[in-house]
């Protein structure tokens, strides 16, 4: 665990893997240290903003180094359902690269519990990991100038619904009624980091 500043009252947190970005944000999110008024979860780090009238960095980092998360703890923000039309381009093409074909991706897909482990690329995109290592796919080898809003798709280890039309490399596998960024709700992201998202074929 390596520990850097981040700006004049921030810390990033650095570890060896998503697992135990998830477990450190689990057990921080139940127990934050005196001062953190916000967490932010990445692939492999995890930035903490502090309060800078209640603690400091250095007082945040000792507090940090003091937990000691359990590899099985994940965060809970609730359940969402996302109904999801599998129709996607990329359907095929997943089915072969997985050897399930298309009928397996959607049964694989659905039959599942994800968790939102982290959102970025754009405002409500949301990176969520499940168990079944079956639907671990590369992204395309030439990226989609014009991804479609609120496809639903597969990259690496992940899964995610893109948020508004935009360029991406993923592999799409359907599309969902659902808008995954709304500014008139709130929060306006529909998942959120610890999110469980069970996907259901519409």
């Amino acid at each position: 665990m390596r520990f850097l500043p981040c700006g004049e009252s921030g810390l990033l947190v650095e570890v060896e893997d998503l697992d135990e970005v998830l477990a450190l944000y689990a057990e921080l999110v139940e127990e934050p240290p005196a001062g953190v008024v916000d967490l932010v979860p990445a692939a492999r780090t995890l930035m903490l903003r502090i309060d800078p009238t209640r603690n400091d960095p250095a007082g945040v980092a000792r507090a940090v180094r003091a937990v000691r998360p359990q590899s099985t703890h994940r965060p809970d923000s609730g359940l969402v359902e996302v109904p999801v039309t599998y129709d996607g381009e990329d359907l095929a093409e997943v089915g072969r690269l997985t050897g399930l074909g298309e009928r397996g991706v959607v049964e694989a897909h659905t039959a599942q519990e994800w968790t939102v482990a982290f959102c970025g690329f754009a405002p409500g995109f949301g990176y969520l990991v499940g168990a079944d290592e079956r639907l671990t796919v590369p992204r395309r080898d030439v990226p989609r100038t014009r991804v479609p809003a609120r496809s639903v798709a597969l990259a690496g280890e992940f899964t995610g619904v893109y948020p508004r039309e935009s360029p991406g490399g993923w592999q799409l596998i359907g599309r969902t009624s659902l808008e995954p960024w709304d500014l008139q709700r709130d929060p306006p992201a529909l998942l959120v980091p610890g999110s469980r998202v069970r996907f259901v074929e519409a």
